[in-house]
């Protein structure tokens, strides 16, 4: 069984040469390919377009990746989302995560590692890249059942939205120090180092969902 893919991205030579890669992987299929998100959506209309998985650029015309991929979490619940992207900044990634995809590559990924995060997501539902995966998998190991305060639990909530930390602080009716000082308990006891970090584990252990 193989499964079907599309390619997203509103460059079509890079578009071309991404389908191609993924086309000669033995396990996986490419249906089509398209500019930008409504493109995408416009296609999805024919239950015979609906792809197993879709590779998402983030900045396209139109609509964009992040607008896409909430689209698609809503109105075709089943197509998982991989982010592939030349944005590397914590925000967007996060936007991305937040947004449904299943996982985030940086387009000068080599040939392997995109052929094990398209066989990782379809199989296990989830794929980070090296580093993060390995935080995440040390801090649960380690203690998967570390004592989280409510208030830091709350924060868990807050910091896996588009929300800053000093909204944060608001809505927890605390000042921006205090936030802070979760933050920092959580990624000492969790072993994370960014927000990205905490927002993984908050979805591997049910405490936001995408």
């Amino acid at each position: 069984m193989k499964y079907t893919v599309v390619v997203v991205d509103d460059h079509f030579l890079l578009s071309q040469a991404i389908g191609g890669l993924v086309q000669d992987f033995e396990n996986f299929e490419v249906l089509y390919l398209c500019k930008n998100g409504q493109d995408l959506l416009d296609r999805l209309k024919e239950p015979k377009n609906i792809p197993d998985l879709v590779l998402m650029d983030i900045k396209m015309p139109i609509l964009n990746g992040i607008e896409t991929t909430e689209k698609l979490r809503t109105q075709y619940p089943k197509i998982k989302v991989l982010a592939l992207s030349i944005e590397e900044d914590e925000y967007t990634i996060l936007k991305m995560l937040r947004a449904g995809a299943k996982g985030y590559l940086m387009k000068d990924t080599k040939k392997e590692i995109l052929k094990e995060a398209l066989q990782k997501v379809m199989e296990s539902g989830h794929y980070y890249t090296s580093t993060v995966s390995q935080i995440l998998m040390e801090s649960l190991e380690k203690n998967i059942q570390t004592e989280i305060k409510d208030k830091e639990l709350e924060f868990i909530k807050l910091a896996c939205t588009d929300m800053s930390y000093k909204e944060i602080a608001e809505a927890m009716i605390c000042s921006y120090k205090t936030v802070e000082g979760y933050r920092d308990s959580l990624y000492k006891k969790l072993g994370l180092k960014n927000r990205i970090g905490l927002m993984l584990f908050a979805i591997r252990n049910n405490l936001f969902t995408t």
